[in-house]
């Protein structure tokens, strides 16, 4: 971007606003076609990430001999490697800017790891294969988080978001049907475990799609070539100029200003109250791994394959209205009153699970729970465009934020003991109190952006300066 004024542009004339309501309308068409791609990478990362549920239903803790808390541990091993790298590979990908070739080399190591678990013999053999897809799995949702940021402007990130995310959504309804399916086709084929089975074939995909992402994915707006048109590529540019309010070139040492980003990120303190306000959400969303246990022993299905299959309709309705929400919340610019229907309609689901095992009301308790995540899907976009600074401050900002809320999965992983099944009322108590406290967080992050807000105004009317950035609320 050296060099690039947007003030000389001609897209920014008055005269020329029909011109570039053209050239936008063309731009957003060519890159939702692109990133549509994400939707299905994402799907194939939650269903390698939760594949190990389904394969529980299987013979996998018998298998591998797994007693007391280890099968809790192998799924929150995963979520270690996680935290260790989202930080670090973020700022790796600001460094570089060629996510398309970055993050399809990640997913295909990740795929070729998730093929090794079903190598896999021993506890340990399990455990570690589980770390290293988390430790590559890493590089991808805050990736993606900072790649929409560095293409879309405020009011379009959460439907945007809210796309990308309907991929976990999907692949926590599709990733049972698939899983469904296969263990019932394969059923032990070869003398293999059907388990086994299953690890093998959704790797194998995984890896496949990798290699037709890396010829699909987008650069940055600054270092992409070919498929954009100098006004497009111009444009888009200028857009993110616009939203930040700022001019920012590239630095001469591009190391220091990663740095300098990590250090801006680490210091702002709304960086750390959306971390645990993220954090406290993810604990109740930790359901999603232990989903299909839920429902098997709710009694919901007569069979592992039935019970599999019906776990997907609640997802499926969950990814419609979480699309829905999303674009209400983008075309009203509210973000807290979306985030806390969604979170109540969650805490409703909870309630009536502790408080019946009644199968029907029950399944009817799924649904509601998995409302919870359009709230969250609305609050990872709030994050995106609260924490819009400079791209090196974005990329460590958005990772350290998913990097904290990631200790959520991993104290998720322990509030769904046997010793608690089959009604697990202590719990759906503890994601109650987890979605509740979030709430409370989200009103009191309000209130903060409401008063930066207004300061911002009155020193704008004090100084005659024209409206700037106005955080959304």
């Amino acid at each position: 971007m050296t060099g690039y004024d947007p003030e000389s542009s001609p897209l920014l004339s008055p005269l020329k606003d029909d011109a570039r309501k053209s050239v936008e309308r063309s731009l957003l068409w060519k890159l939702d076609s692109r990133m549509s791609i994400l939707v299905l990478i994402y799907i194939l990362n939650y269903i390698d990430r939760n594949n190990a549920a389904a394969a529980r239903l299987r013979g996998f803790e018998e298998d591998l001999h797994l007693t007391g808390s280890q099968f809790a541990n192998i799924l929150s091993i995963l979520y270690v490697g996680y935290l260790l790298m989202q930080i670090p590979s973020n700022m790796l990908l600001n460094y570089f800017g060629k996510p398309s070739l970055y993050l399809p080399g990640c997913m295909a190591i990740w795929g070729m790891m998730s093929c090794f678990t079903g190598t896999a013999s021993t506890y340990y053999g399990a455990l570690w294969t589980r770390f290293f897809i988390g430790f590559f799995e890493s590089a991808f949702y805050p990736g993606c988080l900072f790649l929409i940021s560095k293409w879309y402007k405020q009011d379009e990130l959460s439907q945007r978001v809210a796309y990308l995310s309907s991929g976990s959504l999907i692949a926590s309804g599709t990733g049972a049907l698939i899983a469904s399916g296969l263990l019932s086709i394969v059923n032990d084929a070869l003398g293999i475990a059907s388990w086994r089975w299953l690890f093998y074939l959704e790797g194998s995909l995984t890896i496949l799609v990798a290699g037709c992402s890396a010829f699909i994915l987008p650069d940055f707006p600054e270092t992409s070539f070919g498929w954009l048109t100098p006004a497009e590529r111009a444009l888009a540019m200028q857009r993110m100029q616009e939203e930040n309010r700022s001019n920012i070139s590239s630095e001469t040492n591009r190391f220091k200003t990663q740095l300098d980003g990590f250090y801006a990120a680490v210091s702002d303190p709304k960086v750390w109250w959306l971390a645990g306000c993220l954090t406290s959400l993810v604990v109740s969303l930790s359901f999603n791994a232990y989903f299909p246990t839920i429902a098997r022993d709710s009694k919901i299905g007569n069979n592992v394959t039935t019970t599999l299959l019906l776990c997907a309709p609640p997802w499926f309705v969950a990814t419609a209205i979480a699309i829905i929400i999303s674009r209400h919340s983008d075309k009203t610019g509210e973000r807290c009153w979306h985030i806390t229907i969604s979170l109540c309609i969650g805490i409703v689901g909870f309630v009536l699970a502790r408080s019946t095992m009644n199968a029907t009301i029950r399944y009817i308790s799924l649904f509601m729970m998995s409302q919870s995540y359009a709230g969250h899907i609305c609050l990872l976009a709030w994050a995106s465009g609260s924490l819009s600074q400079s791209p090196a401050k974005r990329a460590v900002a958005l990772a350290l934020v998913n990097t904290v809320s990631s200790l959520g999965n991993v104290i998720g992983a322990y509030i769904w003991p046997i010793s608690w099944a089959p009604d697990y009322s202590s719990s759906f108590s503890i994601s109650i109190f987890a979605n509740a406290l979030t709430i409370v967080m989200c009103w009191a992050f309000r209130r903060h952006l409401a008063s930066l807000n207004r300061s911002a105004a009155t020193k704008e009317a004090l100084n005659s300066e024209p409206k700037g950035y106005r955080y959304l609320l």
